[in-house]
This record gives C-alpha cells, sequence and structure tokens, in this order.
C-alpha cells in the first residue's frame, strides 16, 4: 500500500491549499472526496460557455496583500467588484447602504441630508423602546431600528432576514445585527478590502492548479472506507463535519442550507448584474445569482446568446441536504466545544475549514488558516 504524510479529506479550498503547500515541502498527500468533483463548494459547472457557480456565489476579496499575492500566484483574477443590487416590490436599491440608497428611499441628495434623517428615524426608534419601558433591544428588529431606522429596516432587511433565518425578526436574538455599514458616499462596492475579483477561467481553474502534482481520489466516501484510508498516511487533515468524524457521539450540530433553482434563458442579459436580492418577505427566494456577470463585462455580456440564473432558497438543514451556515447560537456553540475538546487531544488529525471548525468563513479567511500551518 503506498503511504502518504498526509490524507486530506475534502478537496475543498482549504484542503486544495494545504495540499500545495505541502507538495511543496516535498511531502506526499492524497485528497479524498465524497463528491464527484474537485474544488467543494467553489465547484462550477460550465453551462453555455458560462461557469455556474454550482454551490452559490462565491467572490474572493481580502485586505491581506499576502493571501492575495499567494492566490494570484496560482491564478491571476479580474476586475468583478460585487455591488448588488435590492429589488422590494418591484423599486430599486443599491447595497450595502450609502447614498445611492439614501437617494432612493428618502430623494435626499447630500451626507447631511442622508444623516439628518438617519437620526430622525434613531430616535424614534429610541422613543417606541422608552414607551415600551425598554432600555436595551430584544431582539434583532429593535436592534436595527435602532441603528439604521425603521424605513430601511421594513424594506432592506426585516423580509430578507425572515427568509435568510426561517424566523421572524422579533425571534432572532439582538447581537445577530451588532453593526450594519453605512457609508455617506456614492460607493456601491459591497466590500471594504483593499482586493477582489473572480479566477479568470473560474474556479475550478483554482483548484486543479493547487492540486497539480497530487494524487486526488473523487467518489470516496472518508466514513465508509476509515480504517484503510487511515492507514494510508502518517496524519490526516480533516475538512468534513466534525461531529460527524466522532460519530456524532455528543449530538448533531443544526446548519442552515440553501437550495438552488437553476435555469438556462435565452437571453443574452436577464438582471444587468450578478447578484439582486429580494427583500419583499411574499418572494420565496432571497436572491437571483446571474452567473456570467461575474467573468463578463460590458459588450462581453452579449457574445453570449444565453444566460444562466439561479434563485437561491433559504431553509433548514435536513439530513442530507448541504450544510452551508453554522447556527452559532448558544446551545450549539456548546456542542462544538464538546467535540473541540476531543480534537484537541489528536496528535495526527489537523481539523481545519468551515465544517471541521463549524464557523462560517470567507475564502480568504481560509486560505489564511491553511498558510499558516507552514509558517
Amino acid at each position: 500500500m503506498q503511504r502518504y504524510d498526509y490524507l486530506i479529506v475534502g478537496a475543498g479550498l482549504f484542503g486544495s491549499v494545504f495540499a500545495y503547500k505541502a507538495t511543496q515541502e516535498g511531502k506526499k498527500c492524497l485528497v479524498i472526496d465524497r463528491r464527484p468533483h474537485l474544488g467543494g463548494n467553489l465547484y462550477c459547472e460550465n453551462t453555455e460557455g458560462i461557469n455556474v457557480h454550482k454551490y452559490g456565489a462565491h467572490i474572493f476579496h481580502t485586505s491581506n496583500k499576502r493571501v492575495w499575492d499567494f492566490a494570484n500566484s496560482i491564478v491571476e483574477f479580474n476586475r468583478y467588484t460585487n455591488s448588488p443590487v435590492a429589488n422590494y416590490k418591484g423599486k430599486l436599491y443599491n447595497l450595502p447602504f450609502n447614498m445611492n440608497t439614501f437617494y432612493q428611499m428618502w430623494g435626499v441628495t447630500t451626507p447631511a441630508e442622508a444623516q439628518e434623517k438617519l437620526e430622525e428615524q434613531r430616535a424614534e426608534a429610541v422613543a417606541r423602546m422608552k414607551e415600551q419601558g425598554i432600555s436595551e433591544p430584544r431582539n434583532l428588529e429593535e436592534q436595527a431600528q435602532l441603528l439604521i431606522g425603521k424605513d430601511i429596516y421594513e424594506t432592506l432587511i426585516k423580509g430578507y432576514t425572515e427568509k435568510q433565518w426561517g424566523r421572524k425578526c422579533t425571534d432572532l436574538p439582538a447581537f445577530i445585527i451588532k453593526r450594519l455599514p453605512v457609508r455617506m458616499v456614492f460607493d456601491n462596492n459591497y466590500f471594504n478590502d483593499k482586493y477582489q475579483g473572480i479566477p479568470i477561467g473560474g474556479y475550478n481553474v483554482l483548484i486543479e492548479r493547487l492540486l497539480k502534482g497530487t494524487d486526488t481520489r473523487l467518489d470516496c466516501d472518508f466514513f465508509a472506507h476509515r480504517q484503510e484510508l487511515e492507514a494510508l498516511a502518517d496524519k490526516i487533515v480533516f475538512t468534513g463535519a466534525i461531529d460527524e468524524y466522532y460519530g456524532y457521539r455528543f449530538g448533531k450540530l443544526e446548519y442552515r442550507t440553501v437550495r438552488f433553482e437553476t435555469e438556462t434563458l435565452d437571453t443574452p442579459n436577464y438582471q444587468g448584474n450578478a447578484v439582486v436580492n429580494y427583500t419583499e418577505r411574499e418572494v420565496p427566494y432571497t436572491r437571483v445569482i446571474e452567473h456570467k456577470h461575474f467573468e463578463m463585462f460590458g459588450a462581453e455580456v452579449y457574445q453570449s446568446p444565453k444566460t444562466v440564473i439561479s434563485k437561491e432558497y433559504s431553509s433548514e438543514w435536513t439530513e442530507g441536504s448541504e450544510p452551508y451556515y453554522p447556527v452559532n447560537d448558544e446551545k450549539n456553540n456548546a456542542l462544538y466545544l464538546k467535540y473541540k475538546e476531543l480534537a484537541g487531544k489528536e496528535t495526527n488529525v489537523i481539523f481545519g475549514g468551515r465544517l471541521a471548525e463549524y464557523k462560517y468563513y470567507d475564502m480568504h479567511h481560509i486560505v489564511e488558516k491553511a498558510l499558516c500551518y507552514f509558517e
């Protein structure tokens, strides 16, 4: 049986970056994945010449120059800038909250006018709480209105959040919205990071180059062949669900999941933007992704006569569905700490990534964590 230095369970971003760095240091790695493809949730399917983000939109962004330089040393990134639009009952608003949003909401044209309107709305929220004898917000609704006022909350936050979490905002804890980005400039760039973009050619190119020279096995379930696989390597890098690794001995961690309805349309340009959020509660999906806008700009959009869109539905996680977002409430965090204690006693297993650490990570955080193991 061939021996490896590392058995890496999961061919997503953490496992792929780890394998790349280990291979550079002369280590021999075997990367396995239970799916029939590499890349984990970054995987893209090519449809009509368009890279379709099969597991939801992924935009690489960071202010960490070391991470950005590393990613660009693998593949060049394009100029994509994330500027989502919100649709509420057919009217469009720019995100995040900036002078364009305030003009669309109230007709104000200067930062002073916008600030005055925000302060007026915040004061009204404080007055409502005082009338009820409340000094601190008890739920997300009260917290959000303290931060941004009633108009923006009811138009752009309430319905979207309730769809995202499957619960009323009055039933969600206040800490979920500790602060909201407010910009007194006409700037629709969603992120504050210095760098952002999409790999030229799509994320499959990034993963394939990271795993070049590394042995891989797809359609390979670690738990179905655990004893055989563990015998192949000196150490294991595990990027799957930590509760599954330990046989759910303390119980199962909870997640929110996302379902996608993807369709190919006979039009070159459906909505004119990569991301449009639907903030109205009555619209069942949270947003529509038009994939070609991640990599095609200006006249390029019309070079392809068709487009591909995905409607995104948020729902409770059930057995067999994809675990997307950890439910980091008090109960689940306490349960995770029990598993983390077990993991801390391991000498030959490295746990890394969203599922193994029960924490939502942006991509740049994953890259940074994987690189840190080799410093």
